[in-house]
């Protein structure tokens, strides 16, 4: 059987004024049961306490309502308090449990703390039972704290995830739309308005009028030139013909600006990814093309992609100056954050090996499972 003993004071602990704490004491000694709650008593400790002396009392106890701590005797009449532990922490938020027991040794008391009881006490020492109850809420509650931040936190990271992959496809949306009004609209114009230049050139008389067609028509070459590097950087068309062809290009056109030799090795058994994948794959090889020309001041680089074992792998591999891990935890450095926020897009990840003097290489990996084409 079970039963409610109130003991309320009007002074607490700093943390448990406000409320009573709601005890189950599972005991089945009378005379050990009215210590408890004298010593509670005592220690001004304002608290309600449930107590149950059999199994099935406590496991009554424990469906009728909510309790913030258990207190429990070692051995009592057919069980143990392992045998409660063993039903209360099954429960998601189970409350602390605190052993008070006469017929249990330090050592085996310890061992039995390591299953994830809150604490103990021998019942000789049981005017500490104030003390010992609030250590284990003030503990049990930081925990319980913490894991609401930790579940906060990733709630936060989920979201931030979310945002960050909405922002990136927004982003290349806008950017193949825009590629693709320059193409059509300002291209378009621009390639009449050079028909009509040249036709002026070839039709006028020698003379100022001439002159000015020819420099005209050079600034819209010039123009031209202009828009094709604009639509390249926004959405390359090269992508329409696969993964492949753009990393080839991209290849090839840092070759041809910077003179310094990209050499690309490919190890693919299929030829057509997802349009997201490759979007992912082919802005982490231009940004780190880029950071190569700038910064590195290498004499080689080398691109290699694989998609051996389930997963699609690009690395890129120069041997320039470096950087140390310093460069890399600036507060602006924005460019290799922003790749490895944009391959979580497509639940992959970013490695980056590098060392002051002997070059970097950054490795992209990307699950093809979860990738759909």
């Amino acid at each position: 059987m079970f039963q409610n003993v109130s003991n309320d004071s009007a002074l607490g602990y700093a943390q448990l004024q406000e409320q009573s704490v709601n005890i189950l004491h599972i005991e089945d000694s009378p005379a050990d049961q009215t210590l408890a709650r004298l010593s509670l008593k005592r220690g001004q400790l304002a608290c309600q306490i449930t107590v149950a002396d059999s199994l099935q009392a406590t496991q009554a106890a424990l469906q009728a309502q909510n309790f913030d701590l258990i207190l429990a005797d070692y051995h009592l009449p057919g069980f143990t308090a392992l045998d409660v532990w063993d039903i209360v922490r099954q429960q998601p938020e189970h409350p602390p449990f605190v052993l008070l027991s006469g017929a249990i040794g330090e050592s085996a008391a310890v061992d039995i703390m390591r299953l994830g009881i809150s604490d103990y006490l021998l019942k000789d020492q049981i005017n500490s039972l104030p003390h010992v109850v609030q250590r284990a809420m003030e503990v049990h509650e930081a925990r319980r704290a913490r894991r609401r931040a930790m579940q906060e936190l990733a709630a936060s990271e989920k979201r931030l995830a979310e945002l960050t992959e909405h922002l990136h496809t927004s982003i290349e949306q806008e950017r193949a739309s825009i590629s693709r009004e320059i193409h059509d609209d300002i291209g378009g114009s621009l390639t009449a308005v050079k028909f009509d230049l040249a036709w002026m050139q070839r039709n006028s008389p020698e003379g100022a009028l001439r002159e000015h067609a020819q420099n005209a028509l050079q600034m819209l070459e010039h123009a031209l030139g202009a828009s094709q590097r604009i639509m390249q950087n926004l959405r390359p068309p090269v992508l329409d013909q696969g993964l492949l062809a753009a990393i080839q290009w991209l290849a090839q056109d840092f070759e041809r600006r910077t003179s310094i030799p990209a050499r690309l090795h490919v190890h693919c058994q299929q030829a057509d990814f997802a349009p997201a994948l490759q979007v992912v794959v082919y802005r982490t090889a231009q940004e780190a093309l880029t950071n190569i020309s700038k910064y590195a001041q290498a004499s080689q680089v080398t691109l290699e992609l694989s998609d051996h074992e389930g997963f699609l792998t690009l690395e890129v591999t120069d041997n320039g100056v470096g950087m140390s891990v310093q460069d890399r935890a600036k507060p602006q450095s924005f460019g290799l954050k922003g790749l490895n926020e944009r391959a979580r897009t497509v639940q992959g990840w970013l490695d980056v090996s590098s060392q002051p003097g002997r070059g970097s290489s950054i490795i992209l990996t990307i699950p093809l499972a979860v990738i759909e084409i």
